[in-house]
């Protein structure tokens, strides 16, 4: 039987029974995704996601306030009171090691929420993608789950999406069985750059793939709201080699074992 690989550009269009039995990676490129990979590579101990303000609040007033952040944003930008917003460079070993992160953000905290069925959930983005990509290969039932933005598809997550598709397939001993949004991911990512720099011949520069996450729906509410040094961050590709993993049962999120 050949393995199953989907990709799903909004929560919304996969039910959560159907991601019972397989391996779900949720890549929010901009910026959910990318913070955590980022925090948990600079030493913090988990990241708890919410879905609500109020709800990460409370959460938090369940640890030491000597070992929470509270972090996240809305619509881009930081929340009152909190520690920390969603950008990745504030997520220093110096700010964050040692705690427990406890994590709201607009798009990203919901994708997670949809994979409590699922059998393994990881984190994925573009400054983990061959972390990722070690991860999977072998996995019989693989769904990406992109987070959108404000429940709209985002080109920065369907690019990333496509190059984990594309790149997969390659390293593939039996093709994958595709739906119908694998196969537009991987066209997506194969248009988006010359030939060599798909395939993984050649390098891709931040700057290069800055330039393409800026044409998304994600990167221009980064742009708006003056934020769009995050965007060259989540472009450092393959900068961890980290992959978060979030156990479903207790949706918390740490550093991922081989």
């Amino acid at each position: 039987m050949n393995p199953l690989l989907n990709v799903y550009s909004l929560p919304k269009l996969v039910d959560e029974k159907e991601l019972r039995d397989g391996t779900v990676v949720v890549i929010d490129v901009l910026r959910a995704s990318t913070t955590i990979v980022t925090a948990l590579a600079a030493g913090a101990r988990e990241v708890v996601p919410c879905q609500e303000i109020d709800q990460a609040r409370a959460a938090a007033a369940e640890f030491a306030p000597d070992d929470v952040l509270l972090a996240g944003e809305r619509h881009a930008l930081p929340i009152d009171g909190f520690d920390l917003g969603n950008s990745p460079d504030d997520f220093t070993p110096e700010t964050v090691h040692g705690c427990s992160i406890v994590f709201t953000t607009t798009n990203g905290t919901w994708a997670l929420a949809r994979c409590r069925l699922a059998q393994r959930v990881l984190l994925g983005s573009f400054v983990n993608a061959s972390a990722v990509l070690d991860r999977l290969v072998g996995v019989e039932q693989i769904h990406l789950l992109c987070a959108g933005t404000d429940g709209q598809m985002s080109y920065d997550d369907v690019l990333c999406a496509g190059l984990l598709v594309e790149r997969l397939r390659q390293r593939a001993e039996i093709p994958y069985k595709l739906n119908a949004e694998a196969i537009t991911a991987g066209e997506t990512w194969r248009h988006a750059f010359a030939l060599p720099i798909t395939l993984g011949a050649e390098p891709l520069r931040p700057e290069r793939l800055a330039a393409k996450l800026r044409e998304s729906l994600g990167g221009q509410n980064l742009i708006d709201a003056g934020l769009d040094h995050d965007i060259l961050t989540a472009a450092q590709l393959d900068r961890f080699d980290l992959v978060p993993e979030m156990d479903p049962a207790t949706m918390w999120i740490t550093a991922g074992k081989r």
